[in-house]
C-alpha cells in the first residue's frame, strides 16, 4: 500500500479492455519475434525493417505496460494519455506495414529449399503480425475521443491521430526519395523535397509539443489556432508538391510517363518517383481532412467547458 492508502499496482492497467489489448500486443510481439528468430528467418532490407518494427513495438509496449501498471509514468514530465495513444497509432502503422511487407517478400505458396516447415512458420508469423495489428488498433479505438466526450488529450482526437499518419506517410516518401529517385536533377523537385521535410518538421513539432505538455500558448496565439495555421500551410505546400512533382518526373520534357523497359526491378528511379507521387497525394488528402476536422472541433469546442480542451 502507498502513503495514500491505495494499492501499489494500477488494477485498471491489468484488468481492463485496455490492459487486455496491451497484453495481446505483448503476446503477439513475443510470438512473432520468437518464430522469426527460431525458424522463419529474415534477410535483406525488407526483413531488417520488419524485424526492427516488431522488436521496437515489443520493447516500447513492454515499457508502457510496466509504467502504467506501476504508476511510475507520473514521474515522467510528459502527457501520458497523449504519449500512449500516439505510440499505439504509430505501432499500428508499423505493424500494418510489416504485415504486408513480410509475406510479400518471404511467403511463397511452394515450399522453399529449407523445407515446408519454414514456409509454415512464415505464414504463422504473418498471422500473428496481423493479430498484433488488430491489438494495437483496438488500443487506438479504446483511447480515441468520441463526440460529446471530454477530451483527455489532443492526440486522442481525429486530427491528432491524423498527425501520426501524416508523419508515417512522410517517412515512406523519404524512403522512396533515398532509393535513387534522382530528385536533385531539377530545382522544382528539390523544392518538393523541401516541402516534404518542412511539413514533416511542423507535424513532428505539434506532436512533440502535445506529448511534452507545451500546449498552453505559442507566442501570440493559442495552441489550437497554431495547429490550424500550421495545417493550412501544410495543405498549401502539399498541394503545390502534388502538382509539381508529377510534372517534373513524368512529363516527356523532363522524364518518362512510362516505366523504362531497361529499368532493374527494385532499383528503378521511375518506381521511386511513382511512390513519391502517390503518397504526396495521400498526404495532401490527410492534411486536408485534418484541416476540415480541426475546424469542426474548434467550432464545437465552444459548447464544452474550457477545462475539457487541450
Amino acid at each position: 500500500m502507498d502513503s495514500q492508502g491505495g494499492p501499489y499496482l494500477n488494477k485498471g492497467a491489468l484488468v481492463s479492455p485496455l490492459g487486455a489489448a496491451r497484453l495481446s500486443q505483448l503476446a503477439m510481439g513475443c510470438a512473432v519475434i520468437a518464430m522469426v528468430t527460431h525458424s522463419a528467418g529474415y534477410s535483406g532490407s525488407q526483413g531488417m525493417f520488419c524485424m526492427g518494427a516488431w522488436c521496437c513495438c515489443f520493447a516500447m509496449t513492454a515499457a508502457v505496460f510496466f509504467l502504467d501498471a506501476t504508476r511510475l509514468y507520473s514521474c515522467l514530465r510528459v502527457s501520458w494519455d497523449n504519449l500512449t495513444v500516439t505510440w499505439a497509432a504509430c505501432a499500428t502503422l508499423m505493424y500494418v506495414t510489416a504485415s504486408v511487407v513480410y509475406p510479400l517478400f518471404f511467403v511463397r505458396s511452394e515450399c522453399p529449399y529449407e523445407g515446408c516447415e519454414v514456409r509454415d512458420f512464415r505464414i504463422a508469423v504473418t498471422v500473428c503480425s496481423i493479430l498484433g495489428t488488430l491489438a494495437y488498433g483496438a488500443e487506438v479505438a479504446l483511447c480515441r475521443a468520441r463526440p460529446g466526450q471530454i477530451v483527455a488529450g489532443y492526440m486522442a482526437t481525429v486530427p491528432g491521430l491524423l498527425k501520426v499518419v501524416q508523419a508515417f506517410v512522410a517517412c515512406i516518401i523519404f524512403g522512396a526519395l533515398a532509393n535513387g529517385s534522382q530528385f536533385s536533377r531539377y530545382a522544382a523537385t528539390i523544392y518538393c523535397v523541401v516541402v516534404y521535410a518542412s511539413c514533416f518538421a511542423l507535424t513532428a513539432l505539434v506532436v512533440i509539443m502535445t506529448v511534452c505538455k507545451r500546449t498552453k500558448t505559442v507566442r501570440c496565439m493559442p495552441f489550437e489556432r497554431f495547429v490550424v495555421v500550421c495545417t493550412f500551410l501544410e495543405v498549401l505546400l502539399y498541394l503545390s508538391a502534388s502538382v509539381v512533382w508529377p510534372v517534373f518526373c513524368f512529363d516527356t520534357k523532363y522524364g518518362s510517363p512510362w516505366r523504362p523497359s531497361s529499368c532493374p526491378q527494385g532499383k528503378c528511379p521511375w518506381d521511386s518517383k511513382v511512390v513519391v507521387a502517390v503518397f504526396s497525394c495521400v498526404n495532401f488528402g490527410l492534411y486536408l481532412a485534418d484541416l476540415l476536422y480541426s475546424q469542426r472541433i474548434r467550432f464545437g469546442s465552444s459548447r464544452v467547458p474550457a477545462h475539457s480542451r487541450v
